[in-house]
């Protein structure tokens, strides 16, 4: 799919909008890399974003003397992936064979060229939405970064062998998946984040076994060497902001989110585990200016640093707290249970521990009585 222009404007090549605005904030860049249909330009443009971001050449995540740009419903992408729904796709095999080790190589760099679009979009639906602390915009800067490093290098193996992307058909169940959790970033961390992500660090090392054993090592050592220790991280980063908005010691925050507890303690969540839309609107109309944000920015730094080290005595209760609330999001916003067997080893790096997502591997029963139809 093409990128989409306003009246007045040209799409270049690219799908980046060339009489746009020169991105001024970490947002307006996520907004133009959203916009860019071209994979390698999209890829290139958010390594660039990331690195002016994190060597603090951008000073701000997001202008807030200027309205909020809602991202886009889907991102621009490349009309030369031709799209099958998920049921029609042909099956990737077993990697025994030159073709279906091609087709793994290029259902790969699908996946993380979608991965660079949701990194993208969590930072531009959320971030100043959700009021998130610079170290959200780091983290998710750095996932994006990431997920660009590894489409280059799939994309580029996939030359080396003769083929390309776009050669193959492939569906885009990530996005649609992504659309259900797109007005909740609880919601979204939890299956986008933590249950997707984690499920690639469940696969990678049958892939990996399943080249080298095909004789193809320069791939299997991709994978092995650059992709699989960065998935570790992304999967820690969904976890570690899950918990934070969870735990967010911002208790008179209209747009807070807080683990339920049996004793006064937080607001808790909202029933379903959505966003309240008038509080969001309430805090997005608030007239705030740019240094209001810098020194927002920094003191949710110190707060978030102070709610933990605060813990003590709560830290197993909230934990259980954290986990029962992930485990009420995944159950309503991800189809069907969780696929063992799990790399225990890499989720546990990841700070995903079993607790998390081990009873999700089995349906829930409904007693006898129970009134939901």
């Amino acid at each position: 799919m093409e990128a989409t222009a306003d009246a007045g404007e040209h799409v270049v090549g690219s799908g980046v909008l060339e009489d746009q605005q020169p991105p001024t904030t970490l947002v307006d860049w996520a907004l133009r890399i959203l916009s860019t249909a071209d994979p390698d330009e999209k890829a290139r443009l958010g390594d660039l974003a990331a690195s002016l971001w994190l060597r603090g050449d951008i000073p701000l995540p997001y202008d807030p003397s200027r309205p909020a740009r809602p991202p886009p419903e889907r991102p621009a992408r490349s009309a030369e992936v031709r799209l099958l729904p998920p049921s029609r796709m042909p099956k990737l095999g077993k990697g025994g064979s030159a073709q279906s080790r091609l087709a793994m190589l290029h259902s790969l760099a699908h996946t993380e060229s979608w991965a660079v679009d949701l990194s993208w979009d969590i930072v531009a639906r959320f971030g100043a939405q959700m009021r998130m602390p610079r170290g959200f915009f780091d983290d998710f800067a750095r996932v994006a970064q990431d997920e660009g490093r590894h489409y280059t290098v799939l994309s580029a193996r996939l030359r080396e062998l003769g083929s390309r992307y776009g050669a193959l058909p492939a569906h885009d169940g990530l996005w649609d998946s992504a659309m259900r959790t797109a007005h909740c970033l609880l919601a979204r961390l939890a299956v986008e984040h933590c249950v997707h992500e984690a499920r690639g660090l469940d696969v990678l090392p049958t892939t990996i076994s399943r080249f080298r054993a095909g004789g193809d090592e320069q791939t299997a050592k991709l994978l092995e060497d650059i992709i699989y220790p960065e998935e570790v991280t992304h999967c820690a980063a969904g976890v570690r902001w899950f918990r934070f908005l969870c735990l967010r010691p911002y208790i008179d925050d209209p747009i807070s989110y807080s683990v339920p507890q049996s004793e006064p303690h937080s607001p808790g969540l909202p029933g379903d585990g959505t966003a309240d839309d008038e509080a969001v609107q309430e805090v997005r109309d608030e007239p705030t200016s740019v240094q209001q944000v810098e020194d927002e920015l920094m003191t949710q730094q110190v707060e978030c640093g102070l709610a933990q080290c605060k813990l003590g005595d709560r830290v197993d209760k909230d934990e259980a707290a954290v986990i029962q609330t992930f485990h009420r999001i995944v159950r309503e916003y991800f189809r069907g249970p969780l696929k063992p067997p799990f790399n225990t080893e890499a989720r546990k790096a990841a700070g995903f521990e079993p607790a998390w997502y081990e009873p999700l591997a089995v349906k829930e029963v409904h007693v006898e009585g129970d009134t939901d139809n």
